[in-house]
């Protein structure tokens, strides 16, 4: 056998060089691969953790968070979200105040006479009395149970002799924590039953008025809309809160999309998608919302036309507010300043989040891919939003009878929250529904100026005619 030429040599080592090439390349490959699968893991952890430092800088201040949630970590608030008046603290001119003030006819009066003469040290008597000057001291009296009896009498009639007998009218007797204040401060011991059946009779009895007020709500021209979660039966049901300046009506109903039927008007909410679905009604949006949304893009995604936004809608409530005290609507070309602002603050955002790199969504190991839009960023969709529904946040501007938040409707929830939080959820819906028609009756008669323990004994067609509707 002949031994091997040097082209044959050659031949050879360039065989070996092609094949450690391709592996060298095939390596190369699947490191690309890999650092390209590194790469996407790392963006989709990038933004995992901005997502949950996100939500870490979210409060009560900066969001729709309660501020039960902000727990002992809870910021102090040093700044609110409204523009500053330039008012000094305290009542301005003109507003009417609450305060004590000297009656004519007081339950006691105690006279003081000096004792002797202050120049010739005469002994002085009630006769010598030229005049005098009070002060009255209002105290609070100790609780008194005042026991009245219902005597039913029997007449005879003097023309047929028929012994006829008076009927006792109806009423209710005046649980646990309302038994034992009653025990702590009248010593009256009931049994928690019995308060309950109060309770429920009151509720029946004035359950007309409430009714009456649901459609004095649903017809005014601006009402305030709002539902919370309620615990009833160990289930979470929803309370529909709606009112106005004047009127509060609340619902209990399994379903949170559950609305009130016949609105007309304008209604104000916090943007909650089914109010949308209601028709034959104007919407206006919470503007509190926006600026607490506005105010979590400032401090943690530092974004800088959501501070431009944060000033211009306060801004405008500032200048609502000073055309309101004066009695006069808002000039038209203020108005169009601030839409035109609007609007380039707008452009400004959403060409912002355009130019950004598109957001990574992270999958699980074998996951499939997740279908439809893009993900966006949270300032991205609030400015979508803005944008859409423009003519519902500023509306505002153009309507006085428009506040500029939903806070009518988030005051009007807050004790009922506060009831669920100290006591729990009901046992039943019957106890639930008796619940919200008493303080159906009972908000608005706050609302209304009247004496609350009056208008529960009060014949529900008598408030009825006596309510106020603007």
């Amino acid at each position: 056998m002949e031994a091997p030429t040097d082209v044959q040599k050659l031949i050879e080592q360039v065989q070996l060089l092609l094949a450690q090439s391709v592996a060298q390349n095939e390596r190369m490959a699947a490191l690309e691969a890999e650092n390209a699968a590194l790469k996407k893991a790392l963006a989709a952890s990038d933004a995992r953790v901005a997502e949950l430092e996100r939500r870490l800088g979210l409060n009560s201040s900066n969001s729709g968070k309660p501020p039960s949630s902000d727990g002992l970590t809870k910021p102090p608030r040093t700044k609110s979200l409204r523009e500053p008046s330039g008012k000094k603290p305290g009542g301005q001119k003109g507003h009417r105040g609450e305060t004590l003030r000297q009656v004519e006819n007081p339950d006691v009066i105690v006279d003081h006479y000096p004792e002797g003469c202050t120049n010739c040290a005469l002994k002085i008597t009630p006769e010598m009395g030229t005049g005098y000057q009070s002060r009255q001291v209002f105290d609070v009296p100790e609780p008194k149970v005042v026991v009245t009896e219902h005597r039913a009498h029997s007449c005879l009639c003097p023309n047929c002799q028929t012994v006829t007998s008076a009927v006792f009218p109806e009423g209710f007797l005046p649980e646990d924590r309302l038994a034992e204040l009653l025990t702590d401060l009248f010593g009256l011991k009931l049994v928690p039953a019995t308060i309950a059946r109060m309770s429920t009779a009151c509720a029946e009895r004035l359950q007309s008025f409430a009714d009456i007020v649901r459609e004095h709500v649903a017809a005014a021209r601006v009402k305030h809309l709002d539902e919370t979660g309620f615990r009833i039966g160990g289930r979470t049901q929803w309370l529909h809160i709606f009112s106005t300046l004047l009127l509060t009506f609340y619902r209990i109903s399994s379903k949170r999309g559950s609305l009130l039927s016949g609105v007309t008007g304008i209604v104000v909410h916090d943007h909650w998608k089914p109010y949308y679905l209601m028709t034959g009604v104007l919407h206006a949006l919470c503007n509190a919302h926006h600026l607490r949304e506005l105010k979590a893009l400032v401090e943690i995604e530092k974004e800088e036309w959501a501070r431009k936004m944060q000033r211009l809608l306060r801004r405008a409530c500032h200048a609502v507010n000073l055309a309101r005290e004066r009695g006069v609507p808002l000039n038209p070309t203020l108005i169009e300043l601030f839409r035109r602002r609007y609007d380039g603050i707008l452009e400004e955002g959403i060409a912002f989040h355009e130019g950004q790199p598109a957001l990574v969504r992270a999958t699980a190991e074998g996951q499939r891919k997740r279908r439809g839009r893009q993900r966006r960023r949270t300032g991205h969709n609030l400015l979508l939003r803005l944008s859409a529904r423009k003519e519902d946040v500023l509306r505002f501007l153009s309507d006085p009878d428009v506040p500029f938040t939903n806070n009518q409707a988030e005051q009007d929830g807050r004790m009922m929250k506060v009831k669920q939080k100290i006591s729990g959820g009901f046992r039943s819906e019957d106890g639930a529904n008796t619940f919200v028609v008493n303080r159906t009756v009972i908000s608005t008669a706050k609302k209304q100026g009247w004496n609350v323990l009056q208008t529960l004994t009060q014949d529900p067609s008598t408030l009825i005619q006596s309510l106020r509707l603007a």
